[in-house]
């Protein structure tokens, strides 16, 4: 009969593993997405796209479970807004490029700050720093995007998401093997 420390350190080093490859991935994306930056920002436009008509079909799905004439009216009012929002993304993507650049820079901004604050939060563990760094890196790429939109609209989408892409794919891969030493040393 294996005991429940065994069962943890077995989902730890599984879950380790998976980190470690999508981690690998993640820094594959990346290498490519800065390789190739018009087609990474394209790609992401047109993901985007799909995204808000899957969310306004979602939407309109949810109209007719909401109860009250207000939140059905509202409800496809949304839906509405967002199938009419993704088809034109998908349709223009090139159009879509300059707001999804300003959209970006504030993920990233917001990203920056809530991974600063993990940081504070988990300074005490070892391998943390990564964390830090992978926030300062981040909100250097929200002050880059803010500062030369939306002139640089093309190219800086698929650039500077594929950087962040390599930098949270090596600080999640510096992470995983920091707890894969950490759990073989306790196994």
């Amino acid at each position: 009969m294996s005991s429940p420390a065994n069962s943890l350190t077995s989902i730890a080093k599984h879950s380790i593993g998976w980190t470690i490859f999508l981690s690998i991935l993640l820094i594959l994306a990346g290498f490519f997405t800065v390789l190739l930056p018009w087609v990474g920002g394209i790609g992401l436009t047109i993901f985007v796209g799909w995204a808000l008509v899957l969310s306004g079909f979602f939407h309109l799905a949810y109209a007719w479970r909401a109860h009250g004439a207000g939140g059905k009216i509202w409800e496809i009012l949304v839906g509405i807004v967002y199938l009419v929002a993704g088809f034109y993304l998908i349709v223009h993507p090139a159009a879509g490029l300059a707001s999804l650049t300003l959209l970006l820079a504030f993920y990233l901004l917001f990203e920056g700050i809530f991974e600063v604050v993990l940081f504070f939060q988990t300074r005490g563990v070892k391998g943390s720093g990564w964390i830090l760094v992978d926030a300062i890196i981040t909100l250097v790429l929200a002050a880059m995007i803010w500062g030369h939109w939306p002139s640089s609209s093309v190219w800086a989408l698929g650039t500077l998401v594929g950087i962040s892409m390599l930098f949270s794919g090596f600080s999640r891969l510096m992470l995983a093997l920091t707890a894969r030493r950490i759990v073989k040393a306790i196994a």
